[in-house]
């Protein structure tokens, strides 16, 4: 350890709670590392320094105390800037919100102050979150951490980026079609997307549609796992919520690969787009793994139509989600909002019928695909971290994109599925940026989905190139 913004959360909890570590020492060091990091990264946006010092300084004393600490006493967060922050700059990465100072928090950011959680920051988005390269027009790009000339992923970059250079050690994100993932692969850093309905979300635009959801990002596996005890709920405002246990998510052991069922596929049998050199790249990790497993064999879930699928059913999101805007302040917004808005006034009811109908057989064959397996591990990502200047592939491997989330079929396939699914860094692809898996775990599974992702990244840091990659931060602050 360098400084203590390099600590996992969960040794950083731990020695808060023993008095080892104070939190505003921990806090400046996080606050020591945006101001030497971030000019080049752009990762945070929005800061409260000051509110995040006083909390500190209360956190510090719970501890000498004695009183009763939360599972993220003292540790400082940053929140994705599509989600309101009392008294935190919080834009959507949109003009229309350039000056936007919400006067509470939402639900989800009091469930994390709740736990202890210290909020210093927002992390960069594309405006309203679309697309998988975090820029707006209110804050410019963020750049990746292994190579400035590229992305970050998006649309949570900003929480990746910041993450991979010790900004912060837990950092929150949300997933539509791989938002968490995404970032999460190209950035070498840990991203869940957990089960729809265990983290509320009660702002979500149609009720039961579970393609949006709200999860942690992190170093670890075990930190995720941290997180997700501040995050998860039963809130009555959100109908899909029930029941939960966030203690639950505490103290995991690594689960014993040994009796683990695993499948591999390479892109869904042809269904998904996948890069070629990002397909060796995988095929060399599985190949690597060996007897890790109690079995593991090639299957591929049926996913036909899971391209037209999520498309429509995604335009469906976008009209009950930014239709006034786009009426009123169309020439605003990003061209990504604007292609989700008006494909969506090309299609017809019928059209959203069949995405249903669609959507069931998806949903249901899957139920079925994963009776006798326990994870299903997919690449990452499609393809490498891409040159900002290039933008969002239009292609792969000369094949042409029907849209602008044509090469995140990889990731948004799995959306449609309600499966817990767990972005885990595994070494570097062939252009020497960070690679990483998909582990899809079963339905409402996630708190076993994260004891074999715990066992995995144990097993690939023991494996010769598969270890997570740490940007250098010399490159970065020089």
């Amino acid at each position: 350890m360098s400084d203590p913004c390099d600590l996992s959360a969960t040794r950083a909890r731990q020695l808060i709670g023993t008095g080892e570590l104070s939190p505003e020492d921990l806090l400046e060091s996080c606050i020591a590392r945006v101001d030497a990091a971030n000019p080049a990264i752009n990762a945070i946006v929005a800061t409260d320094f000051e509110r995040a010092r006083r909390d500190a300084v209360a956190a510090a004393q719970a501890v000498r105390d004695g009183a009763e600490l939360g599972p993220l006493h003292g540790l400082p967060v940053g929140i994705k800037d599509l989600n309101a922050t009392e008294g935190l700059r919080t834009t959507w990465g949109s003009l229309l919100h350039a000056d936007h100072v919400p006067k509470r928090d939402e639900p989800m950011v009091t469930r994390l102050r709740h736990a202890g959680a210290i909020i210093a920051a927002k992390t960069n988005t594309p405006e309203f979150g679309a697309g998988t390269h975090t820029t707006n027009k209110v804050y410019g790009p963020t750049h990746n951490p292994f190579d400035l000339n590229r992305t970050s992923g998006g649309s949570s970059g900003g929480s990746g980026a910041a993450l991979a250079t010790g900004m912060l050690p837990l950092a929150h994100g949300s997933d539509t079609g791989g938002s968490l993932r995404n970032p999460a692969t190209w950035c070498g850093v840990v991203g869940f997307r957990p089960t729809p309905g265990l983290v509320p979300r009660e702002s979500r635009p149609l009720n039961f549609s579970h393609f949006s959801v709200q999860g942690p990002m992190a170093r670890s596996v075990a930190d995720v796992a941290l997180m997700m005890a501040g995050l998860v709920a039963d809130a009555d405002r959100d109908p899909l919520t029930g029941p939960c246990d966030p203690s639950a998510f505490l103290d995991l052991e690594p689960f014993d690969l040994g009796i683990v069922r695993a499948a591999w596929t390479e892109d869904f049998g042809g269904v998904a787009p996948v890069d070629n050199n990002i397909r060796a790249c995988f095929q060399a990790v599985i190949g690597k793994l060996g007897n890790s497993f109690g079995t593991i064999s090639a299957d591929d879930p049926d996913f036909a139509d899971a391209g037209d699928c999520f498309w429509t059913l995604r335009c469906v999101n976008y009209l009950a989600s930014h239709t006034k805007r786009y009426e009123t302040h169309g020439e605003k917004l990003s061209p990504n909002i604007i292609a989700n808005i008006e494909d969506g006034r090309k299609m017809s009811l019928a059209d959203v019928a069949e995405a249903e109908v669609q959507w069931r057989r998806i949903y249901t064959t899957f139920q079925d695909y994963f009776e006798d397996k326990d994870v299903l591990i997919v690449p990452g990502n499609a393809v490498p971290a891409f040159l900002i200047e290039d933008g969002i592939p239009k292609e792969v491997n000369g094949q042409p994109m029907a849209n602008y989330m044509g090469a995140s079929l990889i990731r948004s396939a799995l959306t449609l599925t309600g499966h817990p699914v767990l972005a885990l860094p595994c070494g570097l692809d062939h252009l020497g940026l960070p690679f990483g898996v998909q582990l899809v775990g079963k339905r409402r599974g996630d708190v076993e989905l994260l004891r074999i992702a715990m066992a995995l990244e144990t097993e690939f840091a023991n494996i010769p190139g598969l270890e997570r990659p740490v940007p250098n931060l010399e490159d970065l602050t020089t």
